[in-house]
C-alpha cells in the first residue's frame, strides 16, 4: 500500500474496488477519484474556495462519497443533511451553514424543490448554477455529469484538508453545526490521524478491509467511520436502505469486515426467523461498533452468542468523545460503555460541578485532547454545554472502581415520580425482552398525586394485534425483574415510533402532548 489517505492509494492502485453499492454497482477507485478530482474544479470555477461549504440531501451513493472525497482535499466544509426533514428544515441548514452549493438527489427532488423555495422566499436563494441535481433531473437544477463535463480528472493544486460540519439533531431547539476549524495540513498527511479512533477498535489499514455501511451517510459517526475506512484503503460496501436481512445478505456477499451499527438494528436482526439467520455466513465480521443509543445487555449478549467476540461499544457524540469498551471488556463489566480513549477524558459531576463518588450516577462531561469544537453561530450554547474545558450532551452516568463508565439515560429524559429518579432505559431494556416488543419508549406524563408517572408506548413485531390483555402481559412481564415502582401505569401501542436510522428517538415528539397545558418537569 502506497501510504494513507483514499487520494494517495487510489493513484497508486486505481483498479482497487473503494465502493460496492447495495444495488450491485461496483467502482474503482480510480475512477472515485477521478470524478472527485472533476469536482473539485467544477467548485472552484464556480466561486469556491477555501473555508467554503457545501450540502448535498442524498442517499447512500457513490456520488456521495465522490464529493466527500472533494471536499476534503479541497479546505471546504462538508455538510450532508437529514432527508427525513421538512423543506424548511432543509433551507434552515442549507443557509446557517453558508452554503456555496446545495447538492440533491432526484429521489428527494420534493424535498429539495421546497427547500429553494423556502430560501427564496427569506431572500436567502442560492445562484441557479449552484444548484447540482444527482441521479436524474431537478426542474431549475444543473445535473451532476454536465456540471463536472469537461472539467479535468487530475489532482487539483493547492490541496488542503476539509471537514465534515454535521449538525445536531435538533431535539430541542433548531439543530446546531459542530463546527470545527479547518488544518490547512496536506489532505494525505491528515488521513493518518483518522486511523487513530479506528485503531482502537483493532481496525488496521489495508488488507481486503470492507467497511459496510448501514446507515444514512448523514450521521456523523457514519460519514466518521467510513470516511477513516475509505482513507485506510478498505471497500465501502453501502446499504441503499437497511433491512435486517438484507444487512446480512451484504456481510455474505461484499465478505464485509468492519460495520457500525445501533442497537435497534441488532434487536430487528436478532427477531429474524432462525432459519434466516442460518441462511447467511457472517463469519467475514471482525469489528462490529456500536453506540447512539442504549443497548440491553440482554440483546448484546444474544449478538456476542451470534457473531462472537466481535461486538465493539463506544460513547460519543457529534461533539466528539468519548468511551469504548472492547467484547472483554463488557464480558467482564456488563453493561459499561467503557473507558475514556487515550485522547480523550471523561468525568461525572454534580449539578455544581463536583466530580460526583463512584457508584453515584452525575452528568458526564468530555473533553477530546485534538480538534475542539464550537456550535456554529450560537456561542450561548458552546459555552453552556462546557464546564472547564469538558462539554456534555446531558447523558447521565457513574463509574465503577475499575473506571469502567455505565450510562443510565439522558437528563432530559430522566423521570421524577414521587421524588424518585427513574431511568426509561432501564425499563425500555426490559420491555424489549417481550417477544411482541420491537421497539418501545418510555417517558413521564403528568400526574397530580407523584408529579410524573410512567407511560410505555410500543411497536409490535409482525404477527402480534393490538389488545388490552396484550398491553397488560407486556407491562406483567416486568415480574421479578424491576421494582413495581419503575412499572410503566399505563402502554400504548404505535405503528412506527419516532426513531432516525442512527437509533436516536424523537422522544419528544412522544411526550410533548402530554404535557400540552402543564408545567412540564423538563
Amino acid at each position: 500500500m502506497a501510504g494513507l489517505g483514499f487520494w494517495r492509494i487510489a493513484q497508486a492502485d486505481p483498479d482497487w474496488t473503494a465502493v460496492i453499492e447495495e444495488a450491485g454497482g461496483e467502482h474503482k477507485a480510480g475512477d472515485v477519484l477521478a470524478r472527485a478530482n472533476q469536482t473539485v474544479h467544477a467548485l472552484r470555477a464556480l466561486g469556491m474556495t477555501d473555508g467554503d461549504g457545501l450540502t448535498l440531501l442524498m442517499p447512500n451513493l457513490v456520488e456521495m462519497i465522490e464529493i466527500y472525497a472533494a471536499a476534503l482535499q479541497a479546505a471546504w466544509y462538508y455538510t450532508p443533511i437529514n432527508f427525513h426533514l421538512a423543506g424548511p428544515e432543509i433551507a434552515y441548514i442549507v443557509h446557517d451553514a453558508e452554503a456555496k452549493v446545495f447538492f440533491c438527489h432526484a429521489r428527494f427532488a420534493d424535498l429539495g424543490l421546497a427547500a429553494v423555495a423556502e430560501l427564496e422566499k427569506e431572500g436567502q436563494g442560492l445562484p441557479k448554477e449552484a444548484l447540482i441535481s444527482v441521479g436524474g433531473d431537478i426542474p431549475g437544477f444543473t445535473p451532476l455529469e454536465q456540471f463536472r463535463a469537461g472539467h479535468s480528472t487530475d489532482l487539483p493544486e493547492n490541496r488542503s484538508f476539509g471537514t465534515a460540519m454535521h449538525y445536531t439533531s435538533g431535539t430541542t431547539g433548531k439543530p446546531k453545526g459542530v463546527r470545527r476549524a479547518l488544518s490547512g495540513q496536506d489532505p494525505d498527511m491528515m488521513a493518518e490521524a483518522g486511523t487513530v479512533l479506528p485503531g482502537f477498535f483493532g481496525i488496521t489499514p489495508g488488507g481486503g478491509g470492507v467497511h459496510l455501511v448501514t446507515s444514512p451517510n448523514y450521521h456523523t459517526a457514519v460519514t466518521q467511520f467510513g470516511g477513516n475506512a475509505l482513507q485506510m484503503g478498505h471497500t465501502l460496501a453501502l446499504m441503499d436502505k437497511w433491512t435486517p436481512e438484507g444487512t446480512l445478505e451484504m456481510i455474505q456477499r461484499t465478505r464485509a469486515t468492519h460495520t457500525h451499527m445501533v442497537p435497534t438494528q441488532f434487536h430487528r436482526m436478532l427477531h429474524l426467523p432462525e432459519e434466516v439467520k442460518q441462511r447467511y455466513d457472517v463469519s467475514s465480521m471482525k469489528v462490529a461498533i456500536h453506540a447512539a443509543a442504549p443497548c440491553p445487555q440482554h440483546v448484546k449478549r444474544a449478538m456476542l452468542d451470534w457473531w462472537g467476540p466481535v461486538i465493539y461499544e463506544y460513547y460519543a457524540a457529534t461533539e466528539g468523545g468519548g468511551t469504548i469498551a472492547t467484547p472483554e471488556d463488557w464480558i467482564a463489566h456488563p453493561g459499561t460503555v467503557g473507558k475514556a480513549w487515550p485522547i480523550s477524558q471523561v468525568k461525572a459531576l454534580d449539578d455544581d460541578g463536583a466530580e460526583v463518588p463512584l457508584g453515584t450516577p452525575g452528568t458526564v462531561y468530555m473533553k477530546m485532547m485534538v480538534g475542539d469544537f464550537e456550535y456554529k453561530g450560537d456561542r450561548a450554547k458552546t459555552d453552556a454545554n462546557r464546564r472547564d474545558g469538558f462539554f456534555t450532551v446531558g447523558d447521565i452516568g457513574y463509574f465503577d472502581a475499575d473506571g469502567f463508565l455505565y450510562l443510565c439515560d439522558r437528563k432530559i429524559d430522566m423521570i421524577i415520580s414521587g421524588g424518585v429518579n427513574i431511568y426509561p432505559a432501564e425499563i425500555e431494556g426490559e420491555l424489549l425482552r417481550h417477544p411482541a416488543v420491537g421497539d418501545v419508549a418510555v417517558f413521564g406524563i403528568p400526574d397530580e398525586d407523584w408529579g410524573e408517572q410512567i407511560k410505555a408506548v410500543v411497536e409490535l413485531n409482525e404477527g402480534y394485534e393490538r389488545s388490552e390483555a396484550l398491553a397488560a402481559e407486556i407491562i406483567g412481564s416486568l415480574e421479578g425483574r424491576l421494582a413495581r415502582l419503575k412499572w410503566p401505569k399505563t402502554l400504548d401501542f404505535i405503528d412506527q415510533l419516532p426513531r432516525e436510522p442512527n437509533g436516536k428517538l424523537f422522544k419528544r415528539r412522544l411526550r410533548d402532548p402530554y404535557w400540552a397545558g402543564h408545567q412540564s418537569a423538563i
